[in-house]
């Protein structure tokens, strides 16, 4: 091997590469291609280490009017929820998150960003509502994790849990709830189950107390798509995230679109087209920075 070569996560041997690979896993671009050979063989390898990220994820669609798209796997209507790609995780730790790192998810759901962060040598603190996802969660890292190195789930509502954690991160990274896109249970704390405006205004006290928990200097990820009402129109969802981080003093720093496979996209047109609804191939992944401003505006 070279000075020149370097391995990857799987023993692979990675040579210098002219989109930067070789140092950032997928180009520091502000557009992710998860249809690209590289992307796919990434998340195979990923799924080859025996994570099951559907387990416990089960969800119901209610969002009539949202059946125009998918978000990065994220089909509208279903019984089984979304999981989360594995190897998008792998690209934004490394490029937000320092060497060992701490991370915390006040919107945990499945084991996937855990067992990912774990893995690569990050501390993931998550936190979901439902213990049976919980209960999954962790039965899945003890199979591919060492008993030393699990990720830490709480079980609980993340807005009163997140009140007695002390703890400070280096960064927040989440996929939270897409309002009632997808609700994940009828518990009191759930905020997928409520109406728009009491679902954001939970979802911003959430997003002000993890903040407040992030170090200075440190970065806050959010996954997120957009959704539409009743009606078919978008509700907002993405300007209202960043309206949610900027209240708290988050600077706005980075804007990613991650490309989705297309998937069914194409047999959706017609009927989406009826309406003039474009079919959703993406997500867009938001990132904020908290400085010492922010400090003072918390």
């Amino acid at each position: 091997m070279t000075n020149h070569e370097v391995k990857n996560l799987f023993g692979e041997i990675i040579h210098d590469d002219p989109i930067l690979r070789d140092r950032f896993i997928e180009p520091p671009f502000s557009v992710l291609d998860t249809k690209s050979g590289s992307w796919q063989k990434r998340k195979q390898a990923w799924k080859a280490k025996g994570m099951q990220s559907e387990v416990g994820r089960d969800a119901t669609s209610f969002n009539s009017a949202s059946t125009d798209g998918t978000f990065a796997g994220k089909p509208v209507k279903m019984s089984n929820t979304s999981i989360f790609d594995p190897a998008l995780c792998e690209v934004l730790y490394h490029w937000f998150c320092g060497e060992g790192g701490s991370i915390l998810d006040p919107f945990a759901g499945g084991s996937v960003r855990g067992i990912v962060a774990n893995y690569l040598g990050y501390k993931y603190t998550g936190i979901d509502i439902r213990q049976g996802q919980i209960d999954s969660n962790r039965d899945q890292a003890s199979d591919i994790l060492p008993v030393n190195n699990q990720p830490q789930w709480y079980v609980g509502d993340s807005n009163e849990i997140l009140d007695g954690m002390s703890s400070q991160y280096d960064l927040v990274f989440s996929c939270p709830p897409y309002a009632d896109l997808e609700v994940y249970s009828d518990l009191d704390g759930d905020i997928s189950n409520k109406p728009y405006d009491e679902f954001m205004a939970l979802y911003e006290s959430i997003i002000k107390k993890s903040c407040a928990l992030l170090k200075q200097g440190g970065y806050a990820c959010f996954v997120v798509g957009e959704i539409r009402d009743k009606k078919g129109d978008y509700v907002g969802f993405v300007p209202d995230t960043i309206r949610a981080f900027q209240k708290c003093g988050m600077k706005f720093y980075n804007e990613g679109i991650l490309l989705n496979a297309i998937g069914t996209a194409c047999m959706r047109a017609n009927g989406n087209m009826k309406s003039k609804k474009l079919v959703k191939v993406h997500q867009n992944i938001l990132v904020f920075r908290k400085t010492k401003q922010c400090l003072n505006a918390t």
